[in-house]
């Protein structure tokens, strides 16, 4: 452990930056071995600063090797600037002048991938959110904007394509033969979204015509052999600027958008202004290697990256205490496309599932934090669930208490008014109100109060007087450094049910509907529904209107009605969770206990009516049918036992299927389609739900089952098909699925991302030799430490297995520490992400909660790094 450890950043002590940089021209010679970049930065002192004798004080990195600085071309000896703790450092300095800045980089050695940086054989950088700093002195945050200018210079044969933001504006030949190119953005910018890209790269072309009538070239840059994997990500991006004109009037500006494919890559993907940077994992994609899933996922974050162009770069946030201001919105732009796009309810479950799962679980751990935080001490630890899913949902309450044409208004205004400005959360949600006269102020709290609301619920009825009455009463449990909470405005939209289903008309304050949103804004309402003949079923929480937990004693008659006749899609799913949740905390007590597992499953009968009605979506089917995770299980108990959670849902999820063999083996049958691949949303439906009646059937240990699994496995023309047979196969200890998982990396060797899909499944399997298996992945020929992907897909699928990582020895635990300790030097930011698993110490069942403990203790008794040692001490604390 440092003997200094950092210090945090508070978003009180924000002041606005003493200097601008109006132009910031950049020269880039790239060579194997160094790389010389040549900065010149026009600035001038900032009038909103105040002091005139403020010295100038520029960021820098560690892996930067300053050559040389000047002003206004006078050459500075070291005397007269100093660098001190990454900082660069000048007193004297005129009121406007220009910045020279010449130093050296070594990208190959570079394994923090941040700044500039190489990935197999081509340059590439990754800027956010602090990484410009590791190309060159500069003011690196994000309420510095400038108009950039950049030139490459590299060797043709070895780079013949250089690209970087904006529009190229000249090419040319160096007098040793090297090509030079010129990229001009029009539009100011902060250094983070600064993009380089320099390779022997393919690509595909296309054009997409504006509303205006404009022609913009389209170009997606890959290696040579995955330049058949983008035809997809190239529809997605028409179909996501075709959208952005059509939902929010957001027309394209420059005359060129380019993305670029990188298979060593720390996030997703990156908005850099007209030059995108993708994980291969977000962008490639083919019928024989990408699942259905994959699919889904590319589109939508091929969407996401493009329309921050508005929603993060054209407005982009002042400092990183804002990041939701643009990760939040865009979220929520990106999932109403892909709702538009396919299932709105479809989308709507699967984005709440796993912000239950994980973005709850992370509201009461030890890293609970505001969608705006109070503070960090490194920022890249704040790219959160938090910042991004939740962010998203307060964006979406305020268009639920809007509504579609007056948030619309409110966009409009938003865009309009801070086009070129680095602003605020509060900027964003004044736009919203002075558009529509909705007062906000008491909303804004979302943005400042961390933790999960708990919404509970009581009814009453009053026969006599034809009323119906809700209770409801909101409590935020305290989090880190947040022991008291203030009321929320929360919507709660609502729908009442009669005995057979049928949706009820009620008035609440003189609105008659079958649909009201309740407006929650103290401790406790009570809120009256008028005009009903007969007690109701109450349809609570309709869309999953608030990021909240409901709390509401729903009998299990009623749970099924809403299962299967709510007219609401997200409440049906949410009823069979609710159901299923009931049953498997049933069998975890009596699996504690050390007694016999028994449950009458009502759970069956809500089952085996939606696998009757043909009339509904296949995939909301699956959905329904899927079992709460082992995950989500683990984020509702307090403590967890691990080993109770697996055995729990094994055994409920064989009770299902042996109840409804026939009906699973039906389904199964029924939604098979023959013909050539197509991720198409009905193809993708049929697809997840034969699959996942496939997961049951065969739980059955029905020999029939058995047998298709392997078939399915071996002539399956797709990888949805493919990998869902092996994964049903490895998940329910199939005795040929060791053989099935040799065949398929043997089949997909030379595919890395599917070889990827391969090591995540082998890490995750549930069998006592779970960790000797991890272990030797991280040995095998396919796993290389240095590739964020393959040590997500290895390490992060270990922390899935209870039978692994929760070993009753600790052994789990102290691996993972063990793989946190050296990625640490490497590459910090994977591995503060890694200690996720860890940072859940305190809920855990006693004997296992003192061996995690000790092993994060361990960890922070190294020399670490910001990254690291943020999240570890917050664990401990």
């Amino acid at each position: 452990m440092k003997e200094s450890q950092p210090s945090a950043i508070f978003l009180k002590d924000y002041k606005v930056p003493p200097f601008l940089i109006d132009k910031t021209e950049l020269t880039f010679d790239l060579d194997e071995a160094t790389t010389i970049v040549t900065s010149r930065l026009h600035m001038r002192r900032n009038p909103a600063f105040g002091k005139s004798t403020a010295p100038l004080v520029l960021d820098g990195g560690e892996d930067v090797k300053l050559i040389g600085v000047a002003m206004d071309d006078y050459s500075l000896p070291p005397e007269e600037y100093r660098i001190s703790e990454g900082k660069l450092i000048i007193t004297a300095t005129a009121d406007k002048f220009v910045f020279t800045c010449e130093t050296l980089l070594e990208p190959q050695n570079n394994t923090r991938l941040e700044g500039l940086y190489r990935s197999s054989s081509m340059f590439c950088t990754q800027c956010e959110a602090e990484g410009f700093r590791h190309i060159t002195y500069y003011l690196d945050r994000p309420d510095v904007m400038s108009v950039f200018t950049t030139t490459i210079i590299a060797d043709q044969s070895r780079y013949p394509v250089l690209l970087s933001n904006g529009n190229e504006v000249e090419r040319s030949k160096t007098d040793d033969g090297k090509t030079l190119v010129v990229w001009h953005d029009p539009f100011p910018k902060p250094a983070y979204l600064f993009a380089l890209v320099a390779g022997d790269l393919a690509v595909k072309n296309d054009v997409f015509t504006t509303q205006s009538k404009r022609d913009v070239k389209l170009q997606i840059f890959t290696e040579t052999h995955n330049i058949d994997k983008v035809d997809y990500a190239m529809e997605a991006l028409k179909r996501s600027m075709r959208w952005d004109e059509e939902a929010y009037g957001r027309e394209y500006d420059l005359d060129i958008f380019m993305i670029v494919a990188v298979d060593d890559f720390n996030m997703g993907a990156m908005e850099n202004k007209g030059l995108n940077i993708f994980n291969s994992s977000c962008l490639l994609a083919s019928p024989e290697t990408t699942t259905d899933d994959s699919y889904l996922r590319v589109e939508a974050i091929v969407a996401h990256e493009y329309f921050h162009n508005w929603s993060g770069n054209r407005v982009t946030c002042r400092d990183w205490f804002q990041l939701s201001l643009k990760e939040g919105f865009t979220v929520f732009r990106d999932q109403t496309f892909s709702a538009d796009m396919h299932s709105e309810t479809v989308k709507r479950v699967e984005d709440v599932s796993f912000l239950k799962t994980a973005q709850f679980a992370e509201d009461a751990g030890p890293m609970a934090h505001p969608v705006r935080p109070a503070s960090f001490i490194e920022i890249s630890n704040f790219y959160t669930l938090t910042v991004y899913e939740k962010g998203a949902e307060i964006v979406r309450m305020i268009h639920t208490l809007l509504g579609k044409e007056k948030f619309r208004a409110g966009s409009d205004l938003y865009f309009n008014r801070h086009d070129g400005q680095a602003v605020t959360c509060d900027d964003f949600v004044a736009a919203m109100q002075d558009a529509s006269g909705v007062d906000l102020t008491q909303f804004k709290r979302w943005y400042s109060q961390a933790g999960t609301p708990i919404v509970t619920v009581t009814d009453r009825f009053d026969a006599e007087n034809g009323t119906y009455r809700l209770t409801m009463k909101q409590d935020t449990p305290a989090t880190p450094g947040q022991p008291t909470k203030l009321p929320l405005h929360i919507p709660i939209r609502v729908g009442l049910l009669d005995e057979l289903g049928n949706a009820l008309s009620a008035t609440v304050d003189n609105v008659n509907s079958e649909d009201h949103v309740l407006h929650l804004i103290s401790n406790e309402q009570v809120f009256e529904f008028a005009g009903l003949t007969a007690r109701p079923v109450p349809s609570l929480l309709r869309g999953f209107s608030a990021p909240v937990k409901l709390r509401y004693d729903y009998a299990p008659a009623n749970l099924l009605l809403l299962m299967s006749a709510d007219s609401d899609g997200f409440n049906r799913w949410s009823a069979a969770q609710q159901l299923a949740v009931n049953e498997l905390n049933t069998l975890i007590k009596q699996s504690i206990d050390g007694e016999t597992l028994s449950v009458n499953s009502q759970l069956a009968h809500g089952f085996k009516t939606l696998l009757s009605d043909a009339s509904l979506d296949p995939a909301m089917v699956a959905l329904v049918l899927a079992l709460p995770s082992q995950a989500y299980l683990s984020e509702l108990a307090n403590p967890i036992y691990p080993a109770a959670i697996k055995q729990a849902r094994q055994y409920l999820k064989a009770q299902l299927a042996n109840t409804l063999a026939e009906d699973f083996e039906r389904v199964y049958r029924e939604h098979s389609i023959s013909g050539e691949y197509q991720a198409t949303a009905e193809d993708i439906a049929h697809r997840s739900l034969k699959n996942m009646a496939l997961s049951y059937w065969v739980e059955t240990k029905d020999e029939t089952a058995h047998r298709i699994v392997l078939e399915q496995f071996q002539s399956a023309n797709n990888m949805t098909d493919q990998f869902s047979a092996l994964s049903i196969a490895v998940n329910s200890q199939h005795e040929k699925a060791a053989e099935l998982l040799a065949a398929f990396y043997e089949q997909w060797k030379d595919e890395p991302l599917v070889v990827n899909k391969w090591l995540m499944l082998t890490a995750s399997q549930e069998h006592d030799a779970a960790l000797a298996t991890v272990k030797g992945l991280m040995e095998h020929p396919a796993f290389d430490l240095k590739n964020p992907n393959k040590v997500r897909s290895v390490l992060g699928g270990f922390g899935q297995s209870m039978s692994g990582f929760h070993k009753e020895d600790g052994s789990g635990y102290r691996f993972l520490a063990d793989q946190i300790i050296l990625l640490n030097k490497r590459n910090p930011q994977i591995a503060s992400r890694l200690c996720t698993p860890l940072t859940r110490w305190k809920k855990l069942q006693p004997e296992l909660s003192v061996k995690m403990k000790a092993e994060l203790e361990r960890i922070l008794s190294e020399e670490l790094s910001k990254d690291v040692y943020e999240v570890v001490s917050k664990s401990l604390a």
